[in-house]
C-alpha cells in the first residue's frame, strides 16, 4: 500500500478538478499543507537554471557544479571554503529573496482557515509569506540557523551576522579564519541547521512543533480535512507523502489534494478521495484562489 508505482487516472479535465478542489477546500473543516522543494522551485527559488548559473558562475567554472544542491555535498579541503560556499548560498536562498508571491497565494487562499503547515524545505517562505509561526513545522530545519556540527548541545544560533561577514570578506573561495564559525562549547565546527545526519539538533521548539502538527492530525482525523500537497517526491517521503496518504486513508471525510509536475499519482486505495494535478503550482493555485471562500477561524 501507498507504492510509487500504484497509479490513479485523471477522470477530469482540470477545469472540474479546480472546481472539485475549491469546493472542497471552502467546505473543509481543516486544512493541513505539505509542502516540499517542489513548491520553492516553483516560487523562484531555482538551485538550477540561469540564475544559479549567473550568481555561481565563478564556483561552476572552478569546481563544475552542476547545481546548488549538489555544491552543498562538495568535500571541500577546509573549513574556510566550506562556509565561503555555503554564506553565498544561505543568502541567495533564504537571506536575499522576500516572500515569493506564490507563497502569498497560498496564504490567501487557507489563511482564513483551520490550517497547520509541515514543510521539508529550509528556506522560510511560509513564515516571510506571512503564515502563524506557531502552526509551521520546518521538519528539516532552516538555512537561517546554525548548530555544533557534533550536536554537542541543542542551542541553535542566528547565522545572519556571519553570513554577511563571509561574503563581504571572502576572495578566491575561501575568507579568513576569524570568520568562520567555531562552537561556544566544544570549539568544534559548526554546520547550518538542515538534517544531513544524525547529529541534527531537534531542540525543544522543534518537539513542540512536532506535537503541534500531531495535535492538529489527531484533532481532526474524523473532521473534513484537506490535505493540500505540493511539490513532495520520493527524496524524502516518509515525512509528508506516505502520512499523508495514510491520514487519508483512515479518515473517510478526507480530501487529498495532490499538486505535482512528476509524481502526481496516489495510492488506488485512496484514489476516490484524491485530486491530483500534474499542472505547475502556480497555476493550480491561481485557479483555485478565483473560488476561495474561506470560513473565518
Amino acid at each position: 500500500m501507498f507504492s510509487k508505482i500504484k497509479t490513479n487516472k485523471f477522470t477530469q479535465n482540470f477545469s472540474e478538478r479546480i472546481e472539485r478542489a475549491s469546493q472542497t477546500i471552502n467546505n473543509a473543516d481543516a486544512v493541513l499543507i505539505g509542502a516540499g522543494a517542489g513548491l520553492s522551485a516553483a516560487a523562484g527559488l531555482q538551485y538550477s537554471g540561469p540564475k544559479f548559473k549567473c550568481e555561481f558562475a565563478d564556483y561552476i567554472e572552478h569546481y563544475g557544479f552542476p547545481d546548488l544542491y549538489t555544491s552543498a555535498f562538495h568535500e571541500f579541503a577546509t573549513e574556510e571554503e566550506r562556509w565561503t560556499r555555503w554564506a553565498r548560498h544561505i543568502d541567495f536562498i533564504r537571506y536575499r529573496p522576500g516572500a515569493m508571491p506564490l507563497y502569498r497565494k497560498l496564504l490567501e487562499l487557507v489563511g482564513n482557515k483551520n490550517y497547520f503547515v509541515i514543510t521539508t524545505n529550509v528556506d522560510a517562505q511560509f513564515r516571510k509569506a506571512g503564515f502563524d509561526k506557531n502552526r509551521i513545522f520546518e521538519v528539516q530545519g532552516d538555512y537561517g540557523l546554525m548548530q555544533c556540527a557534533a550536536g554537542c548541545h541543542d542551542t541553535l544560533y542566528d547565522n545572519s551576522e556571519t553570513v554577511i561577514a563571509i561574503n563581504a570578506n571572502a576572495k578566491d573561495f575561501t575568507v579568513d579564519s576569524q570568520f568562520v564559525p567555531r562552537c561556544p562549547v566544544c570549539g568544534g565546527r559548526m554546520d547550518v541547521h538542515i538534517r544531513v545526519n544524525s547529529h541534527f539538533v531537534e531542540n525543544s521548539d522543534w518537539h513542540d512543533m512536532m506535537e503541534r502538527y500531531c495535535s492538529f492530525v489527531d484533532n481532526n482525523k474524523k473532521s473534513r480535512l484537506v490535505l493540500l500537497e505540493f511539490g513532495v517526491g520520493f527524496n524524502t517521503p516518509t515525512i509528508i507523502r506516505f502520512p499523508f496518504e495514510r491520514i487519508t486513508y483512515t479518515n473517510p471525510n478526507a480530501t487529498l489534494i495532490r499538486v505535482n509536475q512528476s509524481y502526481p499519482q496516489s495510492a488506488d486505495e485512496i484514489s476516490s478521495q484524491t485530486i491530483s494535478f500534474a499542472e505547475n503550482s502556480t497555476t493550480v493555485l491561481k485557479q483555485l484562489s478565483r473560488f476561495s471562500c474561506s470560513k473565518t477561524y
